[in-house]
């Protein structure tokens, strides 16, 4: 591979395993994935419960670690860190959008967005700055001293994706980003999605739902931790 092609290449997993051991009981959950993310890609990963999609969001998300095979994350190979170098590559390349939001109650939006960056270690007025600029790139500089109980359902998921973009990560990763909103709200949230990634970001979101993953411009499916389908939808 040259590197103008490596360089393109946002995530590449090479059968990766996990198999979780208790005592002399060994659980397999992933079975050899092999797959590309290309940098600007929109990847939506599907499967029934039970088929290894959340164990593989994990590990993508350098939660957890492969039992084999190689993860390489924006040209670093995640194998070869110790703990502390994981932690700080989990927080320079990746952002995080979960379902419950994961705010803190008592902190306005602003702070909360900013969050990341105090535990980077950036000044305060640094980080107060380029977290306000994350809130306007969501919609919700107007919201910033709300705390999230002043805030919709959409809102507070909006500050969400803002504190993921707020270190301008390699990947955008979200696990169910609409799992706790009602319908319209949903559609405003993918909408949100449509445009980051309309802007270069790179996105992979794991979902059940059919219809929010048909925003999304390719879908992995798995089934008893294989890959069983990788298609690409056509051009919109």
């Amino acid at each position: 591979m040259n590197d103008s092609a490596a360089s393109a290449v946002a995530i590449e997993l090479r059968d990766v395993r996990k198999t979780y051991e208790n005592g002399a009981l060994k659980v397999p959950v992933l079975f050899g994935i092999t797959f590309n993310v290309d940098r600007g890609e929109y990847l939506a990963i599907m499967g029934p419960s039970g088929s290894g999609k959340s164990t593989l969001m994990n590990l993508i998300g350098c939660l957890d670690r492969p039992t084999s095979g190689t993860y390489v994350l924006d040209g670093v190979d995640v194998e070869r860190l110790d703990d502390n170098a994981l932690a700080e590559l989990r927080l320079r390349k990746l952002g995080f959008v979960f379902q419950g939001f994961n705010l803190l109650a008592r902190t306005d939006a602003l702070r909360n967005v900013a969050l990341p960056l105090f535990y980077a270690g950036v000044p305060t007025k640094k980080r107060l700055a380029r977290a306000m600029e994350a809130l306007a790139e969501v919609g919700l500089a107007d919201r910033a001293h709300h705390q999230p109980s002043q805030l919709s359902g959409g809102q507070q998921q909006r500050v969400a994706i803002a504190r993921a973009l707020i270190n301008d990560p390699a990947v955008l990763l979200a696990d169910e980003p609409t799992g706790n909103l009602d319908s319209k709200t949903s559609d405003e949230i993918m909408a949100l999605f449509g445009k980051l990634h309309a802007s270069g970001r790179t996105i992979i979101m794991v979902t059940h739902d059919e219809h929010v993953a048909a925003n999304a411009r390719r879908t992995i499916r798995l089934l008893d931790g294989l890959v069983v389908a990788d298609t690409v939808a056509a051009a919109r």
